[in-house]
């Protein structure tokens, strides 16, 4: 178990911010997480669980405990089943099934971040949701040490929410996450986005797993920037989902908006499209920007503070809700 004191969380934020924190824990195995959870136990100083730090924003040094798993392993259980350790990298996790002949992970391909977090943000992309796979989480609950499997259904999954980031915020330590797969006969997904036109363009009538997976990490590399060279943490905004009267009204005004009508009878606007439209695309405040290919990205343009891209967060935010009427929240976790 690694136990720091004033350790920098440079190279845990893929925002490339600098920001320092009083203690760092890091657990690799069960025993190490119950021994996290009886030091967190005592309650003296406050504390956060991070991933892979692909979707967090720091504001500010953090004057208390910061907890990361470093908890590996990648392990078949039964034919379908996948028991994955927290601290796996999830795009690994993704290669591993296409490599073994398991699908349903494909079109979630190069999403940075760990397993443990996939559960958590219920991350998604491109017709896809971690919810669709997830069967079970193994954790250990911090207040008791005690290990818990709890059910997906248990998990309350929606839209990038579940009750790890309500209810259970900083309640559990995940230590695997099992995911239930498809065999046999592949049938891909690729209504969702332009993942058709890529496709064609390579001359690709019926994709392989493999081939769908490159396709999707070649279109999210053309539009994503990487965060080795600036720093990002992908996608910044959840996409809105508003009524149907409510699209209908925009749509009048904007012919051609795009939209995915959800089996609710409500619509999902991309945010990125609408930040576009407030010409947000390519710009920058201060030393924070947005990415000039995909407005849905806040970058660091050099140097910027956590403070800075918040500021930019809230200039977006009140520029789309007087364009369009339509509030839009962080998907990033803001500390």
């Amino acid at each position: 178990m690694k136990d720091l004191k004033d350790y920098s969380l440079l190279k845990h934020n893929t925002f490339g911010i600098e920001a320092r924190c009083s203690r760092f824990l890091e657990y690799s195995t069960l025993e190490e997480a119950q021994q996290v959870a009886q030091i967190l136990q005592s309650g003296d100083t406050p504390y956060i669980i991070i991933g892979g730090g692909s979707n967090l924003l720091l504001t500010r040094d953090f004057c208390g405990t910061v907890v990361h798993s470093a908890v590996k392993g990648i392990e078949r259980e039964g034919e379908p089943l996948l028991r994955c350790g927290s601290g796996e990298v999830w795009d690994d996790v993704v290669a591993y099934c296409v490599e073994h002949e398991m699908w349903g992970a494909e079109n979630l391909s190069l999403i940075p971040g760990d397993v443990g977090a996939s559960a958590v943000q219920n991350i998604g992309a491109y017709g896809a949701e971690a919810k669709d796979l997830v069967t079970t989480v193994e954790a250990v609950e911090i207040a008791t040490g005690k290990v818990v499997v709890i059910d997906a259904a248990d998990c309350h999954y929606a839209y990038r929410q579940s009750r790890f980031k309500g209810e259970w915020k900083d309640r559990f330590l995940i230590t695997h996450v099992t995911y239930r797969l498809k065999v046999g006969d592949y049938e891909p997904h690729t209504e969702y986005g332009n993942i058709s036109s890529e496709l064609q363009r390579k001359g690709i009538v019926n994709p392989t797993a493999e081939q769908l997976r490159q396709t999707i990490i070649d279109i999210r590399r053309q539009k994503l920037p990487d965060p080795e060279e600036q720093g990002n943490a992908g996608s910044f905004f959840m996409n809105p989902v508003v009524d149907k009267e409510k699209y209908e009204s925009l749509a009048e005004q904007y012919p051609g908006m795009p939209h995915y009508s959800l089996p609710d009878g409500k619509e999902k606007i991309p945010a990125g499209w609408m930040i576009d439209q407030c010409g947000w695309k390519g710009r920058s405040l201060g030393r924070a920007g947005v990415h000039d290919k995909q407005a849905l990205v806040l970058v660091n343009r050099g140097g910027a503070t956590g403070q800075e891209v918040v500021a930019l967060c809230e200039a977006i935010k009140k520029d789309v809700l007087e364009k369009f009427g339509i509030a839009i929240f962080p998907e990033v976790n803001i500390y």
